[in-house]
């Protein structure tokens, strides 16, 4: 039901398009490009025989297919973003694509770089099948460009095989997830759906619907600049303050040392001059307490260095980024079920976990739009080493189909 070789060719098709996004641009999209793809969406679904395709003018496409069925079911969505990240270039890939991969190394052939299971453990699961990895000198974009792929396959699946009953599906293709501005104007409202899923995972089996709870801080640190051979008692170097004020945070409390429920501070941009310094940090944590008590530390922090100084040496923003979305759906807790229940029916083991990270259902969950997050199939995202399995490609897809045809059967008694 599930053609191999469409699935690798329409995957191709997508992450051959650039659509990197910009956190620098106010404007949605943050990049022109993103428009190349969203628009080819939006024709491939009028082609298809999908209802109610629209684009809007910020590039968010959506479309209908509608119910087979005489029966009343819920209305359920699926959403993927177009958009690649900033972190490493998507601009010309190039895919390898390994048949029957035998278990050894990879080599990425534009560059000198190999990927290895040694390594990249998770590689040892796919001996025998399908795997597309980057040449080496970009990211690969199945992040979520595999999740475009599985939910475009699905419904060509579903309106080719109309003897699989469903309801009304809504399906969702956002700009700019990767700089988390996503869900910011997508209209829950028109979209229609009572809940949905996000094909935005990583390897087979996972279903999230828990998420950090995240926020991002600048903190400004001023000083004072004289002639340095003058300086005795008058200068004050801004770098000297902003390095005690990293040396205050817990050491073991950064991303590199911390996983599973784990939350974080994480220091990921700084530039400085004696006159002054700016430290820009992510804050992290599933729990909504130690997320606050985060944000707390870092304005005493502040506090205490001003107090120091005995004047306004440090100044902080803080601006909270999204929240865990467990808090929205588990009131709903049979649309997480409903996953777990297809993905076994399917022969695959769910993989329930908290993710590091955000998605847009984390977003859209507090929009109105409960949304946890499905397995997409890709690995090692936002570099070179990216890869993914065409048959995990192949077994989300099914995932939706048959979460489609659960929900009818569900809804018919």
């Amino acid at each position: 039901m599930i053609n191999k070789q469409e699935i690798t060719d329409r995957f191709i098709s997508y992450i051959t398009i650039d659509t990197e996004s910009d956190p620098n641009s106010e404007t949605t999209p943050s990049t022109e490009k993103q428009w190349d793809l969203a628009r080819k969406l939006h024709q491939e679904l009028i082609d298809m025989g999908m209802s109610d395709v629209t684009i809007d003018e910020n590039a968010y496409v959506m479309a209908t297919l509608p119910s087979n069925v005489d029966h009343d079911v819920p209305v359920i969505g699926f959403i993927s973003h177009f958009d690649s990240t900033p972190d490493f270039t998507g601009k010309d890939i190039k895919p390898q694509i390994i048949h029957d991969y035998d278990g050894g190394d990879i080599p990425l052939k534009g560059s000198d770089l190999v990927l290895t299971p040694d390594y990249f453990e998770s590689l040892n699961q796919y001996k025998g099948q399908t795997i597309i990895t980057t040449d080496g000198t970009t990211l690969l974009a199945a992040d979520d460009k595999a999740g475009i792929t599985e939910i475009m396959t699905a419904m060509k699946v579903m309106i080719d095989n109309p003897s699989i009953k469903h309801g009304t599906i809504k399906i969702g293709f956002t700009p700019d997830e990767e700089i988390g501005r996503g869900a910011h104007k997508f209209d829950v409202k028109k979209f229609g759906a009572d809940w949905a899923y996000t094909m935005d995972g990583s390897q087979i089996g996972e279903l999230e619907y828990e998420n950090f709870n995240a926020a991002g801080a600048v903190v400004t640190f001023h000083g004072k600049i004289v002639h340095p051979g003058y300086a005795k008692g008058k200068m004050i170097n801004s770098m000297y303050i902003a390095q005690e004020f990293i040396e205050s945070l817990p050491r073991m409390e950064t991303p590199e040392h911390t996983e599973d429920y784990q939350g974080f501070f994480h220091l990921h941009n700084m530039k400085g001059a004696v006159e002054k310094t700016e430290l820009q940090y992510i804050i992290r944590d599933h729990d909504r307490g130690h997320f606050e008590a985060r944000k707390e530390v870092m304005n005493k922090l502040v506090a205490d260095l001003n107090a120091q100084y005995d004047r306004e040496a440090v100044t902080i923003e803080i601006k909270d980024q999204y929240f865990n979305m467990r808090e929205k759906v588990e009131p709903v807790m049979h649309i997480v079920d409903l996953a777990e229940q297809a993905m076994r029916e399917l022969g695959i083991e769910p993989l329930i976990k908290p993710i590091r990270g955000g998605t847009d259902g984390s977003q859209l969950s507090y929009m109105g739009l409960p949304c946890p997050n499905i397995f997409a199939g890709g690995h090692n995202f936002h570099g070179p080493y990216e890869y993914v399995p065409v048959e995990s490609m192949m077994k989300a897809t099914e995932v939706i189909v048959k979460i489609a045809e659960l929900v009818a059967m569900d809804a018919n008694g």
